[in-house]
């Protein structure tokens, strides 16, 4: 039959050459297409139209059958697209489209070589001349808000879509049932650094970082002579921490804690500049102890203890004191590391005030010894077990040192030889007895514009390194180690595992990686 319109009806279904033969021995056709209708053959069913379309004759049943099924049915394939095409072009809709997404979807189907060519990455079309997936096409058509993840294929539609990845930073998959990770801040504002990290759970014990900054501030300039803090000194911090009003107000914090130590703690005028920066930023700081330090370091540097550890001793050099804690792990092994210091003290000597009192640029041997002597003469009335009681009657794997400062870290740098600090490669790196030993020769053996030029310490760092390689040696011959593990991690680390811990955020069930496949449109997933 004939649409007035449109010459030969196409089939419903799309495909309506499913059911013909391939014309060869058809016989001629017509001018306008029509096929000429053999002559029945015995069997009635023999004329039987296999598209249902009325007038349509179908294929003769045992006509060729020598011929493989295989061939026939791509020669009749690619017969009908050709008649079809033409035919459905007239029609409103976008008829054209939905003949080909259906050829395209039919079993069988094969791309021809120029289209695979002209794939991209991950089996998706060049933007180039790409045609839009018909799902989408249907779509929009009848206005239906179907999801871009149901595209058939994996390809991508050229027009910008929600959830589609582009080069903006990738933020973490949190299920739909799940709550966001809580974001937990932790500020320290010490003797020469002022520190911020913004963190959420992950593992148990674990956090990643969402943003961090750290800045040189020099707060406790001078503060040995004067017993004040200099209004330039106060002035660089208030700058720093203003940024860092920034990035908390930028976000949403579930629990913060801000604290400053040994500058704000030994200064006349610490209460009073606290007050200043509550008034100019916004921010309260609240002033930690001695005993409270340490234990924020010992927290923060848990995970760097080995298994097979008996007992450890954890200094943290920092600006204006030194604290130092004996940890003695015993067979039970508590989840806070914390819980096993046995012995702790806090010296009243770091970096900055032992380089103001001996001088930091040029130091020789003889005025190094002297800046070791001194906390040696400090460390002598801390009353601690010996190293042999520590380590089981030995000096092996059962005892080790840990060292978080800017000092232990540079010179893990220097070590390494990196040209550029990383703090990937330096925090958990092991260094043997004699390679600390080399290190600080070798410091020791630049001048101070040798010390500015190396990317590890640079010129904020030249004048206070040989200052905490003293407090470094004093320590090592207190107690003697084969070994010591270097911390790239220190308060900071330790205000954020403690307030997860005590908010029990690594009890509650997190969502595992997200698994590819599942939602086209989504992120990357948070590590369970």
């Amino acid at each position: 039959m004939k649409d007035p319109d449109h010459g030969e009806k196409p089939s419903e279904s799309g495909a309506s050459a499913a059911g013909r033969g391939d014309g060869s021995k058809n016989g001629p056709r017509s001018g306008k297409g029509k096929r000429k209708r053999r002559k029945s053959s015995a069997s009635p069913s023999a004329i039987a139209s296999q598209s249902g379309a009325p007038g349509v004759a179908g294929r003769p049943a045992g006509e060729n059958d020598a011929e493989p099924a295989r061939k026939r049915k791509r020669r009749r394939r690619s017969k009908s697209a050709k008649q079809q095409v033409p035919a459905a072009s007239a029609r409103e809709g976008g008829g054209v489209q939905l003949v080909e997404a259906s050829l395209g979807e039919r079993k069988g189907h094969k791309r021809s070589k120029k289209a695979r060519h002209r794939r991209g990455l991950q089996g998706r079309p060049l933007t180039s001349g790409e045609r839009q997936p018909q799902q989408q096409r249907s779509a929009e058509g009848n206005g239906s808000q179907r999801s871009t993840a149901s595209v058939s294929g994996g390809q991508a539609s050229t027009q910008p879509r929600p959830g589609h990845r582009s080069d903006q930073p990738r933020s973490p998959y949190v299920a739909a049932s799940e709550p966001p990770a809580p974001l937990y801040a932790a500020l320290d504002l010490g003797t020469n650094n002022c520190r911020l990290l913004i963190a959420q759970p992950t593992r148990p014990g674990q956090f990643r970082v969402v943003d961090a900054f750290s800045r040189i501030v020099r707060l406790g300039e001078g503060l040995g002579a004067s017993g004040r803090l200099s209004d330039e000194a106060m002035e660089r911090a208030v700058e720093a921490l203003k940024i860092c009003a920034l990035k908390l107000g930028a976000r949403t914090i579930r629990r913060s804690r801000l604290i400053a130590t040994e500058a704000a703690r030994a200064a006349e005028n610490g209460e009073s500049f606290l007050e200043t920066v509550a008034r100019e930023t916004g921010l309260e700081l609240e002033i930690i102890n001695r005993e409270t330090e340490a234990r924020l370091a010992v927290s923060g540097c848990s995970s760097l203890v080995d298994r097979e550890t008996r007992s450890v001793v954890l200094f943290d050099i920092g600006g204006g004191s030194s604290e130092i804690a004996v940890i003695r792990i015993g067979d039970s092994r508590s989840n806070r590391l914390a819980n096993h210091i046995t012995h702790w003290t806090s010296l009243p000597v770091g970096v900055v005030t032992l380089s103001e009192r001996h001088g930091g640029q040029h130091v020789t041997p003889t005025s190094f010894e002297a800046m070791v002597q001194e906390v040696e003469g400090m460390l002598a009335r801390f009353d601690s077990p010996p190293v042999e009681a520590l380590a089981n009657g030995t000096t092996g794997s059962g005892f080790h040192l840990i060292g978080t400062s800017g000092t232990v870290t540079t010179l893990a740098g220097v070590h390494l030889d990196l040209p550029r600090y990383d703090r990937r490669r330096v925090d958990g790196l092991w260094l043997s007895d004699d390679e600390v030993s080399a290190m600080q020769a070798r410091l020791l053996s630049w001048d101070f514009d040798a010390r500015a030029a190396n990317p590890c310490i640079g010129p904020d760092r030249a004048d206070l390194v040989l200052a905490g390689c003293a407090i470094l040696e004093a320590i090592r011959r207190r107690w003697p180690s084969t070994r010591m593990r270097v911390a790239d991690r220190g308060l900071r680390e330790g205000l954020l595992t403690d307030m997860m811990a005590d908010d029990g955020a690594w009890r509650r069930s997190r969502p595992r990686r997200h698994q590819r496949g599942s939602n086209a449109g989504s992120q990357e997933g948070n590590k369970a």
